[in-house]
């Protein structure tokens, strides 16, 4: 199944319209516990404007399946960090842990489709996303909810480095570099 999948950036609205559709599917609300500790979840919901609007900064990184997105990466420019309120206290804490540092893109949000997961998906999102995104941005960035075990563990074993952890909205995140 793995040499079937195809690695690339979005280029339509149909495109953006199944990453919606994936990460409704993988919403806290959407899930059990037990769903959330084993397999993990995504925190943020965005529109379709948003999605568009920030894939026409920098496009979405996407795995595709026979045509269908099975896993996403989202591309999130800093020239976003007022929009999504629950992503504000990370902008700051990027700001404060890396003043200087302005060339870096968030990846917004990873999902892969539960039938796709433990096959190296993740890590070929990531790795596409490096390819074409380094060297035109220094950074990869990234926040993890704390809780969220499975996906802080997995950004880890490929490489991210721990920038620092916050807490916001009684939440605790963890701050994660790539490049």
């Amino acid at each position: 199944m793995g040499e079937n999948i195809l690695y690339c950036k979005t280029k339509t609205k149909n495109e953006i319209q199944q990453i919606l559709g994936l990460q409704k599917l993988n919403l806290p609300n959407n899930l059990s516990t037990e769903e959330k500790i084993k397999e993990g979840f995504v925190s943020v919901s965005h529109t379709l404007d948003l999605l568009e609007e920030m894939n026409t900064i920098c496009a979405h990184t996407i795995a595709k399946h026979n045509g269908k997105i099975i896993g996403y990466a989202l591309s999130m420019h800093p020239i976003f960090a007022d929009k999504i309120e629950l992503l504000k206290p990370m902008f700051s804490q990027i700001n404060e842990i890396l003043p200087e540092q302005k060339n870096y893109i968030v990846m917004g949000q990873i999902c892969i489709a539960k039938n796709y997961r433990k096959k190296g998906v993740f890590r070929n999102l990531y790795k596409e996303m490096e390819r074409t995104l380094i060297p035109k941005y220094n950074y990869i960035i990234t926040e993890v909810d704390s809780k969220n075990k499975r996906s802080l563990n997995a950004h880890i074993a490929i490489g991210f480095k721990i920038l620092g952890n916050y807490i916001s909205a009684n939440q605790e995140w963890v701050l994660l570099i790539l490049g």
